[in-house]
């Protein structure tokens, strides 16, 4: 029978540093070409879509995610992962953990390979499940030293920053507007649902990094040409779904660089301490899959 895990298993088993390491070896595997991962496809059904991704990694494994986007409450993801070898279905997780730790992940990637080495302040846009990870993933990687969140809602903002400083030990503190939140930092995570702009490319300091997880399609996005204009560094996770949304991608010159090129050394990322660099998370598909392998080793191993 295949392991069928739940969130409660998912955030037992799979750490910051371990899914970070996941999604750096994802990306280097699909610029390799091991890593087989097509853009999402979905079919549109009357209120909403289902949505699937899927993913091979050669001689390994095959699976897919789904997810739809009824807007249930207690909607749920799917991840299914097969043995390559046989076909057999080695591992299903059921819920939301396996998702948004890696897209989190994928973003601690980002800002590991493009952010500057001594980056430890961060401006956070945006207090639900994607920020979280986010942040989550940015401190396995980066020593930080202090947290600004801002979104719509003061009281959540307030428990966002508590929970940095309870789950991460990091000083955070809410802040009364966007600009506040990302003045003079390091690193800004903009994870929001919002589909006009929230951030002023004039609030980012020389040297900044940004991480662009929420909408990002021209005429629904949540940063505007003015961020794009300043960025020396822009890199997405995967060129191919960056290439096939519709509308598409808001972009204003050259498409992005390959993540998994600058993470196999193909390509190069920052080059200068003041460089702004930015990441464009779209979603690698089979990534997913990926890091339910590697939760599904830990679990047996631990059980051996």
């Amino acid at each position: 029978m295949p392991l069928l895990l739940t969130d409660t298993d998912v955030a037992a088993r799979l750490d910051a540093s371990t899914a970070v390491a996941a999604m750096r070896d994802a990306l280097v595997a699909a610029h390799a070409g091991r890593l087989i991962a097509p853009p999402r496809a979905s079919a549109v059904l009357e209120g909403g879509r289902l949505v699937m991704t899927a993913g091979h990694l050669a001689d390994e494994w095959y699976g897919f995610r789904s997810y739809d986007t009824f807007g249930h409450a207690d909607g749920e993801q799917l991840v299914v992962l097969h043995d390559a070898r046989d076909g057999r279905i080695r591992a299903i997780a059921v819920g939301e953990e396996i998702g948004s730790r890696r897209t989190g992940a994928l973003g601690g990637a980002a800002v590991d390979l493009l952010a500057r080495p001594d980056a430890g302040t961060v401006g956070v846009l945006g207090s639900g499940r994607q920020a979280w990870t986010q942040i989550w993933a940015t401190a396995a990687v980066r020593p930080l030293r202090a947290v600004s969140v801002f979104s719509r809602s003061a009281a959540r903002r307030a428990a966002f920053a508590a929970r940095v400083r309870a789950e991460l030990g990091v000083p955070a503190t809410p802040a009364a507007s966007a600009a506040e939140a990302v003045r003079g930092r390091d690193l800004v995570i903009v994870a929001t649902t919002s589909e006009h702009p929230v951030l002023s490319a004039t609030d980012l300091a020389p040297g900044t990094h940004v991480n662009l997880v929420g909408f990002k399609q021209r005429g629904r996005a949540e940063y505007g040409l003015d961020l794009l204009a300043r960025a020396g560094v822009l890199a997405t996770d995967s060129p191919a779904q960056a290439g096939a949304y519709d509308p598409p991608l808001l972009l204003a010159g050259d498409p992005p660089r390959d993540l998994g090129a600058i993470a196999a050394g193909a390509l190069t990322g920052r080059t200068t301490a003041d460089e702004i660099s930015v990441f464009v998370s779209v979603g690698l598909a089979g990534t997913e899959v990926f890091l339910l392998d590697r939760v599904a080793a830990l679990l047996t191993s631990a059980s051996s």
